[in-house]
């Protein structure tokens, strides 16, 4: 099966193809400039230099959430671009999930975090072993120094991953649960990363159309949070 594969959930956006498992090519990119000038080129450049037509692909595969809300909307938006002319398959997946795939070959616990502001991060929690992963949480948004306190009682090593891990490393309520920060290339979420998580998914049978593919966001807009409590001032 071969996969295409992005993700544009933070700073840096990435674009994968991959055949049954084998990375043919991967285009990673984090120079500040925004998704919408970057991700299409690199999609563009990956399937020239590969030599594979969009035709040719049988699955694609985002990150679908939590992270930027601008950078997951252009993430969908590129994909149900490319599926809907052949109607092919789609699957979005966690941007959790997918960085905790960079980890999936060790064994211990595996902490994504992603830094959600506010003194929160978008979290989930995996059990590492014989390039596996099992769920221990659920996604979801939740204070650094209460995720801290839960670390304590996970198996050892570890592992923070995700563009919230050294924020969470160098506190030392982090440092205290024993946590580790694996070397730089395997912290952050790629797109690559994104196509395992995806063939797991396609093989579980949730392949959606494309436009059944919709992000996946834990908490509302900053806007949109603003607003309401403009609503709840003016009512008080």
């Amino acid at each position: 099966m071969t996969i295409l594969s992005v993700d544009s959930s933070a700073a840096a956006a990435s674009a994968a193809l991959t055949e049954n498992g084998k990375i043919l090519g991967e285009f990673y990119c984090n120079v500040g400039l925004t998704h919408s000038q970057t991700l299409m080129p690199m999609i563009h450049g990956l399937l020239t230099c590969t030599g594979v037509s969009l035709r040719s692909v049988d699955l694609f595969a985002v990150s679908a959430g939590p992270g930027s809300f601008t950078g997951i909307r252009i993430g969908i938006a590129s994909v149900k671009g490319l599926a809907f002319p052949e109607d092919k398959p789609c699957v979005g997946v966690s941007t959790l999930e997918a960085i905790a795939q960079n980890l999936a070959h060790l064994s211990g616990t595996v902490c994504s975090v992603m830094d959600a502001r506010c003194g929160q991060v978008y979290n989930a929690v995996f059990r590492a072993e014989g390039g596996a992963l099992l769920r221990l949480t659920p996604d979801r948004a939740i204070p650094a120094e209460n995720l801290a306190g839960e670390c304590e009682k996970y198996q050892k090593p570890l592992f923070l991953v995700g563009d919230g891990a050294k924020l969470c490393y160098n506190m030392q309520s982090f440092q205290d649960a024993g946590a580790v920060l694996p070397p730089e290339p395997l912290i952050y979420q790629r797109a690559s990363s994104v196509a395992r998580a995806a063939a797991e998914a396609f093989a579980s049978g949730k392949a959606v159309s494309p436009a059944a593919l919709v992000p996946v966001y834990l908490r509302p807009a900053q806007a949109e949070r603003a607003l309401n409590k403009k609503r709840r001032s003016s009512l008080a």
